[in-house]
């Protein structure tokens, strides 16, 4: 029997059964979930858990059990605090050099960040969590120059890049910043080779069935060291060739039919975000109809494809979600929409409504 790329997808990603328990076991087994929207990137663990409530996630991150960092592609992901420093040593020098050219734009050079960093050591030594305006305030009593979104930006990812600073605990809707050697025990060094392979591993075992190319670009690394990493951990994976594009996925599961179902994935969920080629679940012809109607549209999915957008209306004391399908929808399918809906209120601890939009009319479902 062909393999079946989505369903299996579904069972290694956790959307489909074998779910985790707790929110840093989601992390550890996916190695890295993207999460510059915090809100959606709280979701993307709630899916992927058992009894999953926002408050729970949100307490992990609070007590460090999951961290948020700039590690790959330079943007936010949810890390555990075992793997944040060799993932760092391994990612953080490509990252450096995609922003090789906005830190040279922005005047940041090696002695402007060091003077930065020992200011923010020092401002936080002792457990003290401090936002990025209050670093702000630091490095200008340590002479150097925060102004504007993007320096004061850029001189804190550096910080995050070199292993000095992660998440704190958030204050209110703001978030903070601590020192990585307060919030993280030390730990022996990975050796860089194996490190590759435990990223390879990591990948191709919860994101399987993927492609090299896919693990290239969810990692950052060079195609070179993708490789590397993959054939140092080949011998354990299975593998499969799909219209002559060969496929590394885990041999201990292998769903060979899509389980029945819809996922309400958040923006930038690892279901699609993961992969360089997303045809496997997402026709793009259909899914551009989407976000020219709204950017902040995220996918609607059922029974492995994006068959829509879909969107979150805050009221006064429950949510209302909008459902911009783009291919007709069986009884049975809506009936799962409503299910993932009531899944994702229970995740929010409020009462959830689902309308659907279709030629700019509302249908109550």
């Amino acid at each position: 029997m062909p393999l079946d790329i989505t369903g299996t997808r579904l069972r290694h990603q956790r959307l489909s059964g074998g779910r985790c328990v707790h929110p840093q076991d989601v992390v550890s087994w996916l190695g890295a979930v993207q999460a510059q929207v915090y809100g959606d990137a709280k979701w993307a663990l709630g899916l992927r858990m058992r009894r999953s409530t926002d408050a729970r996630i949100e307490a992990a991150f609070s007590e460090g059990s999951i961290l948020r960092t700039h590690v790959m592609r330079p943007t936010w992901h949810f890390v555990a605090p075992a793997d944040i420093r060799w993932m760092l040593a391994l990612t953080a020098p490509r990252v450096r050099a995609a922003m090789a050219s906005y830190s040279r734009k922005l005047e940041l050079d090696a002695t402007v960040l060091r003077r930065s960093q020992r200011a923010m050591v020092r401002a936080l030594r002792g457990g003290r969590q401090l936002t990025r305006q209050e670093l702000r305030s630091v490095l200008a009593r340590a002479g150097v120059r925060a102004d504007g979104v993007q320096r004061l930006a850029h001189i804190v990812m550096q910080a995050e890049l070199d292993a000095v600073i992660c998440s704190g605990a958030r204050r209110g809707k703001q978030f903070t910043y601590a020192l990585l050697d307060e919030r993280v025990p030390t730990s022996r060094p990975r050796v860089r080779d194996d490190a590759l392979a435990e990223l390879a591993r990591r990948y191709f075992t919860s994101r399987g069935p993927a492609q090299l190319r896919d693990f290239v670009w969810w990692s950052g690394l060079t195609v070179a060291d993708a490789r590397a990493g993959l054939a140092s951990v080949e011998r354990d994976l299975a593998q499969d060739k799909v219209d002559g594009r060969t496929y590394w996925f885990s041999r201990s599961v292998r769903t060979l039919t899509v389980p029945p179902g819809a996922y309400l994935l958040p923006l930038f969920d690892e279901y699609l975000i993961a992969y360089k080629d997303r045809t496997a679940a997402l026709d793009a012809s259909w899914w551009t109809h989407v976000p020219s109607r709204d950017p902040f549209s995220a996918p609607l999915v059922v029974n492995g494809q994006v068959v829509g957008g879909w969107k979150r209306i805050a009221k006064s004391k429950d949510i209302s979600i909008a459902v911009t399908p783009f291919v007709p929808l069986a009884k049975r399918e809506v009936a799962a929409i409503a299910d993932a809906a009531r899944a994702y209120g229970d995740f929010l601890g409020v009462d959830v409504g689902v309308h659907t939009e279709t030629g700019g009319r509302r249908v109550r479902g």
